[in-house]
C-alpha cells in the first residue's frame, strides 16, 4: 500500500510535505506509510486518496492493499439502486434532442445515446457500433466518421489529449492500450495545430447529406459520486456552432418526428 501512495504521489508531482499538510499528519508518519514501517488506518487510506485525488475505482485498490474492505461500489447502471441516477440520465439525453449526446464510461464504451446520434454514425461500419461500441473508435477508425470528419487532425488531437490527460490521472493500462491503439489510426496528425483565426473551440466539422454541419459539446459529469459506476460516466452534449448546423439537424429532426428546440 504504501508503494501505491508513493506512486500516486509522485505521479501528481506532490512532495511528501505538502501531502502531509494537506492531509493533516505527520511528514514523519506518511514517511512510514510509504516505506512499509506502518500500518495506516482505514480512515487515513481515504483521506490520503481523497488528497491524491486518486479515482475511486483505484481507492478501492488501495483500500485492499492495506488489508481492508473497498469502500466504494460498483456496480452497473442498471442496478435498482442507481435507478434515480439512470433516470436523470436519460433525461438529459432527451432534453437535448433534437441535437446529439451520448454517455459514455471511463473506457469511452457507449453507454447510451439519444435518437439525434445517428447524423454522427451514419455510415459507421456495423462492426464498430457492435456493444461494447467504443467512440473513440467510431470516430476515428478509417471505417468509422473519420472519412466524414473534415477537420480530423485538429478533432483527432483534441480527443487523444483529453484520452492522453486521462491515462495521467488514473494510469490505467487498458486505457493506455486505447490510447496507443487511436493513436495508430490513419488520418490527420496527431498533434493540435494552430487554432483557425475567431475560434473559441474546436469544433467537429462534419459531413451529412450534401452539408457540412459544425458542432461544439459540453462535458457532464455527476458532482458529487460515491458509486464507481456514476464517477466514470460523462454526458457529451453537441450543440450547433453554426446557424446552418442548427437549420439543418431541426430540418432532420422534423422529418423524423422528433420534437426539439
Amino acid at each position: 500500500m504504501g508503494q501505491l501512495i508513493r506512486q500516486w504521489r509522485e505521479r501528481r508531482r506532490i512532495s511528501q510535505l505538502d501531502l502531509s499538510i494537506s492531509a493533516e499528519i505527520s511528514a514523519r508518519h506518511l514517511s512510514f506509510v510509504e516505506t512499509g514501517r506502518s500500518n495506516p488506518s482505514r480512515d487515513m487510506v481515504l483521506r490520503l486518496g481523497e488528497h491524491l485525488d486518486v479515482p475511486l475505482r483505484e481507492r478501492n485498490q488501495l483500500l485492499l492493499a492495506a488489508g481492508y474492505a473497498p469502500a466504494y461500489r460498483d456496480s452497473g447502471l442498471d442496478d435498482p439502486e442507481l435507478a434515480v441516477a439512470r433516470q436523470a440520465v436519460r433525461r438529459v439525453l432527451a432534453g437535448h434532442e433534437p441535437y446529439p449526446a451520448v454517455v459514455v464510461d471511463r473506457y469511452w464504451n457507449l453507454v447510451d445515446g439519444n435518437a439525434s446520434v445517428g447524423i454522427l454514425t451514419e455510415g459507421v461500419a456495423p462492426e464498430l457500433l457492435a456493444a461494447p461500441a467504443n467512440v473513440l473508435r467510431i470516430a476515428l477508425h478509417p471505417a468509422g466518421m473519420a472519412p466524414r470528419i473534415q477537420n480530423l487532425g485538429e478533432w483527432r488531437a483534441d480527443l487523444l489529449g483529453r484520452l492522453r490527460r486521462q491515462v495521467e490521472a488514473t494510469a490505467d493500462p487498458e486505457l493506455v492500450r486505447l490510447h496507443d491503439e487511436v493513436r495508430a489510426y490513419p488520418g490527420g496528425e496527431p498533434e493540435a495545430g494552430f487554432p483557425r483565426r475567431g475560434e473559441i473551440f474546436v469544433p467537429l466539422r462534419l459531413s451529412h447529406d450534401g452539408a457540412e454541419l459544425s458542432f461544439f459539446s459540453t462535458i457532464a459529469t455527476f458532482g458529487t459520486p460515491v458509486a464507481i459506476t456514476l464517477s466514470e460516466l460523462a454526458i457529451e452534449s453537441f450543440y450547433p456552432a453554426d446557424d446552418v448546423t442548427g437549420e439543418h439537424v431541426r430540418r432532420l429532426a422534423g422529418a423524423r418526428g422528433t420534437i426539439g428546440a
